[in-house]
């Protein structure tokens, strides 16, 4: 839609994986300066592949939920690449929580190839997690909008872009697992990525077309202007959803998933 040139699949797979993709820290100093962070699921621990924490957005209180992979070697192994824990998803349900007790809305922003698939994760009650946060996240009585800005692998990515609204930046992918393990399942060859990134239909225009996405954010290789981007689609959005009655916005998340 935004781009100069028709890319394949591929491309946009290898465009969401970039290295030189924004991070997380840097999507929170550009659009939250003032932003706050707070720590741990208040259960048994703090997994900082989620960072989440309050801040002011076009004036208004919200809270802030970002799946960040890290840029440090040190920061990127604590959070696993991205990929989070079960402690990181109840950390945010609780801020999620907290955020619907206090009014206020709820931006989240994701960039994961999935939960983290350790058999420490599944010892700790991985599935449960992300079933607990798509559960209490259909009824929060606050507007919940999310930003893919990278990949959106699996449930990882769903546990936070299961609210009103979805939206993708232009280099970001979003499906039900990555082409290589598709490509696994299906031909049993990992080698035919490419292939099965087409057949998946994960990029931003494909799922945009289907109605699986509200739309897609350009996204240009000036990390602050991608930033001013999301700020100048998310206001009107945010103003939008604001408008609403708290059952009126959750019979309006709760109809837009019972289409797919």
């Amino acid at each position: 839609m935004f781009s100069k040139k028709q890319r394949t699949a591929a491309e946009i797979v290898a465009a969401a994986r970039d290295e030189q993709k924004i991070s997380g820290q840097e999507l929170l100093d550009e659009i939250f300066p003032d932003f706050m962070e707070m720590h741990g699921d208040r259960l048994n621990d703090d997994d900082p592949s989620i960072v989440g924490g309050l801040a002011h957005f076009a004036g208004r209180p919200v809270t802030v939920l970002v799946i960040d992979k890290g840029t440090s070697a040190k920061d990127r192994i604590a959070k696993h690449f991205g990929s989070p824990a079960p402690a990181a998803y109840r950390k945010s349900l609780r801020l999620v929580k907290q955020a619907e007790k206090f009014s206020r809305p709820v931006l989240a922003f994701v960039n994961t190839a999935g939960a983290y698939p350790a058999a420490s994760a599944e010892e700790q009650g991985q599935g449960e997690a992300i079933a607990h946060n798509l559960l209490e996240i259909a009824d929060v009585k606050v507007p919940f909008l999310t930003v893919i800005y990278g990949e959106g692998g699996s449930g990882g990515a769903l546990a936070l872009a299961c609210g009103d609204e979805i939206w993708m930046s232009e280099n970001s992918m979003y499906s039900v697992l990555s082409p290589e393990g598709f490509a696994s399942i299906l031909w049993k060859d990992a080698s035919k990525s490419d292939e099965a990134a087409e057949v998946m239909q994960l990029t931003p225009e494909a799922l945009d077309k289907a109605g699986v996405i509200e739309g897609i954010i350009p996204e240009p290789n000036t990390h602050k202007r991608f930033c001013k981007n999301i700020i100048q689609v998310l206001r009107p959005e945010l103003e939008k959803l604001e408008k609403l009655s708290s059952d009126e916005l959750v019979a309006q998340r709760k109809a837009r998933f019972r289409k797919f």
